[in-house]
């Protein structure tokens, strides 16, 4: 049985920063992709950044340059460090997993945590 469970999660002033964690357990995937998507209130569910299998990444141009995601293949992590953060960052963090390669499709990705809030002021 697939879990994650995000932490990190907290309230900032904009210019700071936040390392979001997602602790995975029960998936044996061979080729994968771990993402974290975000939903603000009222708007849609959207991916903020993936990782493969071989280390790969991708982002949502709108953190380009602000975000990296990395994962600990030894701890079973997944990691966003935040920086520059900006009040539109604000939302709810969710990190997912599917057994395929990336992509910026919510409905794609099999398993998802609960989440974590990141406010932004």
């Amino acid at each position: 049985h697939v879990q994650l469970v995000e932490s990190g999660g907290g309230s900032v002033q904009a210019g700071g920063t936040l390392r979001l964690s997602c602790t995975i357990s029960g998936f044996s995937y061979k080729y994968y992709c771990l993402n974290w998507f975000r939903q603000a209130p009222g708007k849609e569910r959207e991916g903020v950044a993936g990782i493969d299998n071989d280390g790969s990444t991708s982002y949502a141009g709108s953190v380009g340059g602000r975000f990296t995601i990395s994962k600990d293949n030894v701890k079973n992590r997944l990691y966003l460090q935040m920086n520059s953060l900006q009040p539109e960052d604000t939302a709810m963090y969710y990190c997912a997993v599917r057994d395929a390669f990336c992509s910026p499709n919510r409905d794609a990705y099999d398993y998802w945590g609960q989440g974590t809030q990141v406010t932004v002021s």
